[in-house]
């Protein structure tokens, strides 16, 4: 998928796979030491994702409703019951919100970034249920032919092509090391 960074998320918001453009646009995510990189970890832990979730209030009531759902899909997830305790104790945002017991799925709609590389990125996305199940989805993010956000996305994509950071991908499932250099492209 060449220009549309891509992802491949589980319901817990790790990112488990991504194409290089998907790995470039989500630099600040990959800053993180932990892995496999988690979206929620990075909403509710991460000092930069105010900064780079330009409606980050938004981002952050979807996180947790997302991740309300997922913990209705299986009651025994272990890892799912362990980064909502570590998000609980360490976040005061993300208790409030969890004790709000929103559950909602968004799987399309638009995302205001603001990448700390090209500045602000306005990306329609959709996310797609794999066959795996509905605890994993491929998402995209697409911008508007000839717009500031495609503009944007090729310089991203120019960056990407010669800083050695993005190289470092996620692992392409749960049960591989983080440096299993498993990628989309």
């Amino acid at each position: 998928m060449a220009g549309t960074p891509a992802f491949i998320l589980s319901g817990r918001g790790d990112i488990l796979a991504a194409n290089h453009l998907g790995r470039a646009l989500f630099s600040p995510v990959y800053a993180d030491p932990a892995r496999p990189p988690n979206n929620a970890r990075f909403v509710f832990l991460s000092p930069h994702a105010t900064e780079f979730f330009r409606h980050w209030d938004e981002v952050a009531n979807d996180t947790v409703a997302m991740l309300r759902a997922e913990a209705g899909r299986d009651l025994y997830d272990r890892r799912l019951t362990d980064l909502i305790g570590e998000l609980s104790t360490r976040s005061e945002e993300f208790r409030r919100r969890w004790a709000a017991h929103n559950v909602r799925m968004h799987t399309t709609g638009v995302k205001l970034l603001h990448h700390p590389v090209v500045g602000d990125l306005d990306l329609p996305f959709e996310t797609f249920p794999l066959p795996d199940g509905p605890s994993q989805f491929l998402l995209t993010y697409t911008a508007e032919p000839h717009s500031p956000s495609q503009d944007a996305l090729n310089l991203l994509a120019s960056w990407a092509a010669t800083n050695d950071d993005t190289e470092r991908s996620a692992p392409i499932n749960d049960s591989q090391p983080a440096d299993s250099g498993e990628t989309l492209d």
